[in-house]
């Protein structure tokens, strides 16, 4: 299978580079488009209005020197245009990548904007920011992988992986959840104080999982692979009656629209 593997922690990290070895090993042909440095938190943000340097390290490798969703546009676009790329996985991320980080992931950002282009994807984390068992992580993606996991990707879909940081044998099996909720306490610290201001930076301690049932937070806590499929239909159509309802007793001129009239992504690549 061609596979474009990418990451918002740099070409060089530990986690891709554990993911790229064992899909080798598992005979896919693996192509690497990743920052030229570490982008975490960078979110869905797109390089605009400068030029962005790209550079060739390695056979099928390249480095970017932009964010992680401008080395999948570079990638899909450019240097893999000819390739057909079957799978992207972004990955796999120091740290786990639930609940609201997702909306800050690079690594999510990277994967959701494949899944823009039409192609299956899957962003993959481990629940650890150092000391990270990324062997335990590449060989169970290796085994979905073979397992045909990314056949089960529907269009404007991607698959949210987050791992446990534990030896092969102490992982309990895998959960199907939901996004969990977390908190982060003293999320900045103030550096210098000025006349005028301050100067800071974000940070803070790590964050606190709300444990609720069902959730990523508590399959990874309890020692289970979380598999959580996200989408990007973000109306709450739960919502329309009461402000259907206020609109009505405001007098405001009603305009309907059929929401399913509206494009969609019938076929997905690969």
């Amino acid at each position: 299978m061609n596979i474009l593997l990418t990451n918002d922690d740099g070409i060089f990290a530990g986690g891709l580079r554990t993911l790229q070895k064992a899909l080798i090993e598992g005979g896919h042909d693996v192509y690497v488009v990743a920052p030229d440095r570490e982008r975490s938190a960078s979110s869905h943000s797109l390089s605009l209005r400068k030029d962005i340097r790209v550079k060739q390290i390695a056979e099928r490798e390249y480095s970017i020197d932009g964010t992680p969703v401008d080395c999948v546009v570079i990638a899909l676009q450019r240097i893999l245009k000819d390739k057909k790329i079957e799978l992207v996985l972004s990955g796999i991320n120091a740290g786990q990548n639930m609940g609201e980080d997702v909306l800050y992931s690079g690594t999510v950002a990277a994967a959701v904007e494949a899944a823009f282009f039409g192609y299956r994807s899957i962003a993959v984390s481990i629940n650890r920011y150092s000391d990270q068992k990324f062997e335990t992580a590449a060989n169970w993606m290796k085994t979905l992988i073979d397992n045909d996991i990314q056949s089960l990707i529907h269009p404007y879909e991607i698959l949210n992986i987050n791992f446990p940081n534990l030896d092969p044998d102490q992982i309990k099996g895998i959960r199907l959840t939901r996004m969990g909720h977390r908190k982060y306490y003293n999320f900045i610290r103030i550096i210098d104080e000025f006349e005028d201001g301050f100067s800071y930076q974000i940070g803070g301690d790590n964050p606190v999982w709300d444990l609720e049932k069902g959730s990523d937070a508590e399959a990874v806590s309890e020692g289970f692979v979380s598999i959580t499929p996200l989408g990007f239909e973000m109306t709450k159509g739960d919502s329309f009656p009461r402000l259907l309802e206020w609109l009505e007793d405001n007098n405001y001129t009603l305009f309907s629209r059929n929401l399913d009239n509206r494009p969609h992504r019938n076929e997905i690549k690969g």
